[in-house]
């Protein structure tokens, strides 16, 4: 016996609509994109392609905002291989602002809905006091526009909002899981690039015609006084510092999530351990010295608060040291392998780091670069007359010449290396202390939180980001403003220190899971 299944007629009608809207818009696209072909206008087609990208995305975020924040993470890495290949068009760069609203109004929707858990941060006090004053100085008299104003405030404070996204986003171990696994995918895909490009050369993931912005960024070399020549490596972006900036990350990240699993599931263990080799030989191979100086201190760091940290207890901390030592025979090995395959990539940067960083050396900067030059640069902010009140914010900020050029202003003739010297010019005495009271909120808070999870598997990913926190709120700024004003950075910076404030709430439910009594069926987190 066969029973019918009848539509309501309006059902019925709103899919024929649908269908035959879908099918208008195939149509029109397939000709657009046919007229491109023909004409051979494939960056046309390229741009035509990303817009329908764009909306597609746009919608998938609007329906979720927790695929939102990975939409967002994967354009932000992703976004200057695009500008390198599409002429560096600023509605490129200025992408990843838009799609981080929409993740913004989402969320908010979201919470609106009471489908999501905010937070209080401790610092927040700090961080708003730090905001007000930033909107002040977008007015600074001493400013020559208030497009500088407008620019440094987006750069200091769009990304802040993310804290609050990255705390409702880890409702669960998998959750966590899912989050740390798919930066892992992304950075072993960059950072392999990366080390593939360091021993091809510029040729490789760059176009051989760039607009002029991006043509000298991408072919840098780092030449020491014996003459001993390397190419800076740029990967997928525009820029050798910005990958060295993202080694950064991308070390925290890797470090972080393999003493987790190492402590808590051996599923995906194996694969974090193979990204610690390969982001030590990306590290080592980019020719810049303060990505592999850092690199060496946060491997030490790490290892040693993982020791501290460690379930001494349950017996764990064996397992730590012999984990370590794994990792060490793990890089040691990936060194040699790399030496035999590519001995001139290897020795060429080995021997900058050792005629520029040994202190021995006739040729050693290590002094100079890490103490004296950015000691001086920030004394020299005090040169300045305006150094009380400063010049307002995002006067010396990147994407300075963009501004002058589309608004034709100029910028003030004013600027020092040092990050703490660049605060007191764009922002006077007030926005450097500022600034060091927000910093130290940030790590007394988060340091607090690294405690309480001292003991327990989390205890490693809570103790890199406050790691991430303090090396860019302090040395790094410290020694000049970029890596803070880096999106990547400083995406993550407020992303990450999200995660961290909820990694409490997760331990605390697994160990209720732990303790249920039998009568009750306990509440597993990890599938």
């Amino acid at each position: 016996m066969r029973v019918a299944s009848v539509l309501p007629s309006g059902q019925f009608g709103r899919r024929r609509l649908l269908g035959l809207g879908t099918l208008v818009v195939g149509a029109f696209a397939a000709y657009e994109a046919a007229q491109y072909v023909i004409n051979g206008d494939i960056t046309g087609l390229a741009y035509a392609a990303l817009c329908l990208a764009g909306v597609a995305v746009v919608v998938a975020i609007l329906h979720s905002w927790r695929n939102g924040v990975y939409f967002f993470l994967s354009w932000l890495l992703f976004e200057d291989f695009v500008r390198k290949f599409l002429g560096n068009n600023m509605a490129i760069y200025f992408a990843k602002d838009f799609l981080v609203l929409i993740v913004y109004i989402s969320f908010f929707v979201a919470v609106r809905r009471k489908e999501v858990t905010i937070f209080r941060p401790p610092f927040l006090m700090p961080v708003l006091i730090f905001v007000w004053f930033g909107v002040i100085q977008i007015f600074n008299p001493a400013s020559t526009s208030i497009w500088y104003g407008l620019m440094g405030f987006k750069i200091f404070f769009y990304y802040v909002p993310l804290i609050f996204i990255g705390y409702a986003l880890l409702n669960s171990e998998a959750e966590l899981r899912r989050f740390f696994t798919v930066n892992l995918v992304l950075v072993l895909v960059i950072v392999s690039l990366g080390i593939t490009q360091s021993i091809l050369g510029p040729s490789f993931l760059n176009p051989e015609v760039q607009t002029e912005d991006l043509r000298a960024l991408s072919s840098l070399y780092r030449v020491t006084a014996s003459g001993v020549t390397a190419y800076r490596p740029t990967s997928v972006f525009v820029s050798a510092g910005r990958y060295a900036d993202f080694i950064m990350v991308a070390w925290i990240l890797v470090l972080g999530f393999s003493g987790y699993l190492l402590l808590r599931q051996k599923k995906g263990r194996a694969f974090a351990f193979i990204a610690i080799p390969v982001t030590a030989a990306g590290a080592f191979l980019t020719a810049s010295r303060g990505s592999f100086l850092w690199g060496m201190i946060n491997a030490a760091a790490t290892s040693v608060a993982f020791i501290w940290g460690a379930p001494w207890r349950q017996g764990e901390a064996r397992r730590v040291f012999r984990s370590i030592q794994r990792v060490a025979i793990g890089i040691g090995l990936g060194i040699v392998v790399l030496f035999y395959a590519y001995p001139d990539a290897l020795m060429s940067r080995l021997a900058i780091y050792e005629e520029t960083l040994t202190p021995g050396s006739p040729t050693s900067e290590l002094t100079h670069r890490g103490w004296t030059y950015p000691v001086d640069n920030f004394l020299g902010a005090f040169y300045y007359d305006r150094w009380p009140y400063g010049y307002g914010i995002g006067t010396t900020a990147l994407g300075g010449q963009y501004v002058a050029r589309f608004f034709n202003v100029k910028p003030p003739v004013i600027g020092v290396e040092s990050g703490f010297g660049t605060l007191v010019v764009e922002m006077g005495i007030v926005g450097l202390i500022l600034w060091l009271v927000m910093g130290l909120a940030i790590l007394f808070a988060a340091w607090r939180v690294v405690k309480k999870l001292k003991g327990s598997p989390w205890f490693p990913l809570g103790f890199v980001i406050f790691w991430y926190a303090f090396f860019l709120l302090f040395p790094a700024t410290f020694g000049g403003i970029q890596p803070y004003e880096d999106f990547l950075l400083n995406a993550y910076l407020w992303l990450l220190l999200g995660l961290l404030f909820r990694l409490p709430t997760l331990a605390l439910s697994a160990q209720y899971a732990a303790n249920a009594p039998v009568s009750e069926p306990a509440r597993r987190w990890i599938r």
